[in-house]
C-alpha cells in the first residue's frame, strides 16, 4: 500500500475546526477548454473528499465557503448553475451525511437564496439534526464584513434597550452575536488555487488560525491534500501570543 499522510496524523493534536476557501473552479474549467460552470459541476468530488477526510480523522467542524455575498455579481447563468448545484448536491448527499452522523448548518443570510434552495436546506438540516459525529457548515450568501456589521447592529440595539451595558462588551459578547456563535474558532484555514488572500471569509474567527494556501485547483483537491494540510498543521507551534517557553512550562 502506498504511504499516505493520513498515517502521519496524530489524534492528539487535531484541529477542532477547519475552514476551506474552495477556489479555482473557473480556471480549472478554462484549462480544459470548458465554461466556468463545468468547473463548478466537476468540483463536487472535491467537496466530498474534504467532508470524508474530515470525518475519517475525527475533526468535528468543517466550514466550506460555498457562496459569498460578492458572488451575486457573477454572470446570471453562473449564479443559476451554482444555486441548482447546491440543491442537487444537498439532496444527493443527504443520506451520505446522515449515515456519517454529520449535522448540516449554514452561516450567512440564506433569505436571499431561491425559495426552493431554502426549502432543501431546511429539509436537510432537519434530517441531519441528530448527527453527533461531525458538523458541516456551509457559508451561503456569507460575507465577514456583513457578519460583523450585523453583530454591531444587534449589540447596539441591546445597549439602547438597556439589555447590555457598553462596559460589558468584550470578545465573548461580540462573538455571541456572530453567525458562528455555536462553533469554535477556526484552527486551520485552507485555500486552494494558489491565491493568497482570505476574501472576506471568517475575519473574526481566523484571528489565530494557521493558514495554508495550496497551488492545487479545487476540482483536483483530494483527501491526500487534506491529510497533508493536517500534518503540516500539526508541525506548527500555536502560541496564541505567548512564548515557546511559556507553553512548555504548562506541559
Amino acid at each position: 500500500m502506498a504511504p499516505t499522510y493520513k498515517n502521519l496524523i496524530s489524534s492528539e493534536k487535531l484541529p477542532r475546526h477547519v475552514a476551506i476557501i474552495m477556489d479555482g473552479n473557473g480556471r480549472w474549467a478554462r484549462s480544459k477548454g470548458e465554461e466556468r460552470t463545468f468547473g463548478h459541476r466537476s468540483a463536487i468530488d472535491a467537496v466530498r473528499n474534504a467532508i470524508n477526510a474530515c470525518n475519517e480523522v475525527g475533526i468535528p467542524y468543517l466550514t466550506l465557503y460555498t457562496f459569498s455575498t460578492e458572488n451575486w455579481q457573477r454572470p446570471a447563468d453562473e449564479v443559476d448553475t451554482l444555486m441548482s448545484l447546491l440543491s442537487e448536491t444537498l439532496l444527493y448527499e443527504a443520506d451520505h451525511m446522515f449515515s456519517k452522523g454529520l449535522k448540516l448548518h449554514t452561516i450567512g443570510d440564506i433569505s436571499r437564496l431561491p425559495a426552493q434552495v431554502q426549502e432543501h436546506i431546511e429539509s436537510i438540516k432537519n434530517y441531519t439534526k441528530n448527527g453527533t459525529r461531525g458538523n458541516l457548515i456551509l457559508a451561503l450568501n456569507y460575507g465577514a464584513q456583513r457578519e460583523i456589521l450585523n453583530a454591531v447592529q444587534e449589540i447596539s440595539a441591546k445597549v439602547k434597550s438597556g439589555e447590555i451595558s457598553p462596559g460589558n462588551i468584550d470578545e465573548e459578547v461580540f462573538a455571541a452575536h456572530l453567525y458562528t456563535k455555536d462553533f469554535p474558532p477556526v484552527d486551520l484555514l485552507i485555500r486552494t488555487s494558489g491565491e493568497v488572500r482570505v476574501s472576506n471569509f471568517l475575519l473574526w474567527q481566523i484571528a489565530y488560525a494557521e493558514m495554508q494556501f495550496l497551488d492545487v485547483l479545487w476540482p483536483d483537491f483530494t483527501k491526500e491534500d487534506f491529510f497533508k494540510c493536517i500534518v503540516d498543521y500539526q508541525s506548527k507551534e500555536r502560541r496564541f501570543g505567548k512564548t515557546s517557553e511559556q507553553l512548555n512550562d504548562t506541559v
